[in-house]
């Protein structure tokens, strides 16, 4: 955002009865140096100067270790990437590498960027997705970087939980056995044979055991029909269900009731993700605000 311009007045000064001059001068001076400093403490609040300073120290920190020279075809290993090798080369730090070692170490990287160089001069790197979405990704850590979000006040994570108190709720669960969907004949047979306990060890193998399954769950994987049937069962006996995929032989082993979660029990967790939502939020407010430099435009 560019800064306001600031207007400053020179008004004559009168030497007057005595009056000391150097005292005009520094009342002159005093008024646009206090000018000076409320424009810099508005700017400082201004995101997108923090975005173009930040634009400024990628180039600077580029310029460091990439600096630039008249020949392309001049490679530079400069102190700080030797030291980058060098730090790198034992996660613990425990161990520094040979001269041998950090010579292909070198040499691997100095292929890398003739690679790089000579792909970029063909223009194999345009129209890249790959390319693409990982300088983006590199951008979205710069920005994420920059993002500074103070700890929720009390009411702020109050008012947050009351809006997103079921992702912390225990919900309601089931635990049961249901065999493979079939026909309904064969479902009735099947159902005959488990209650006579003469079913086949295939049909036992195939026969799955589903543990403790969130019971709003079900109607997505199941049908709905399937979960009335499921809950209005009484726990221990086989019963013939039909789900959306067909019919099932199935019992109900378990149920669990759920319990509403309070915010003094799961306070930390409500923290930390109502932080990452906010910074996520101020992260793409900050992307929008650097679309609106763009036009976008979509072909018919």
């Amino acid at each position: 955002m560019p800064a306001t311009p600031v207007e400053v007045q020179s008004f004559p000064i009168s030497h007057t009865g005595g009056s000391n001059p150097d005292t005009g001068v520094a009342r002159i001076t005093t008024e646009p140096s206090r000018s000076l400093v409320s424009v810099i403490a508005r700017l400082s609040h201004e995101p997108l100067l923090h975005f173009t300073l930040l634009g400024a120290i990628i180039f600077g920190i580029d310029a460091v270790l990439h600096p630039p020279v008249k020949d392309e075809k001049v490679i530079t290993v400069t102190k700080a990437m030797r030291q980058s090798f060098i730090d790198n080369f034992d996660e613990d730090k425990e161990r520094t590498p040979s001269n041998d070692q950090l010579q292909k170490m070198i040499d691997s990287w100095v292929a890398s960027e003739i690679l790089y160089r000579e792909g970029k001069t063909l223009g194999v790197d345009r129209g890249d997705e790959t390319i693409r979405d990982r300088i983006a990704y590199k951008m979205q850590l710069l920005i994420f970087d920059q993002i500074r979000v103070p700890r929720p006040t009390d009411e702020q994570l109050q008012a947050w939980f009351a809006e997103n108190h079921a992702r912390f709720d225990e919900p309601e669960r089931v635990s049961f056995y249901i065999t493979p969907p079939t026909d309904q004949a064969t479902a009735q047979r099947q159902f005959e044979d488990i209650v006579q306990q003469r079913e086949s060890e295939e049909l036992q193998n195939l026969t799955r055991a589903i543990l403790a399954r969130p019971v709003a769950s079900l109607a997505a994987s199941f049908g709905d029909n399937f979960r009335t049937g499921l809950l209005a069962m009484p726990e221990g006996e086989w019963k013939l269900l039909q789900s959306k995929d067909g019919w099932h032989v199935t019992r109900l082993d378990s149920r669990r009731p759920g319990n509403l979660a309070s915010l003094d029990k799961v306070r930390d967790d409500a923290a930390r993700i109502w932080h990452t939502e906010e910074t996520r939020k101020l992260a793409w407010e900050a992307v929008k605000r650097l679309k609106a430099s763009y036009q976008v435009r979509y072909e018919p």
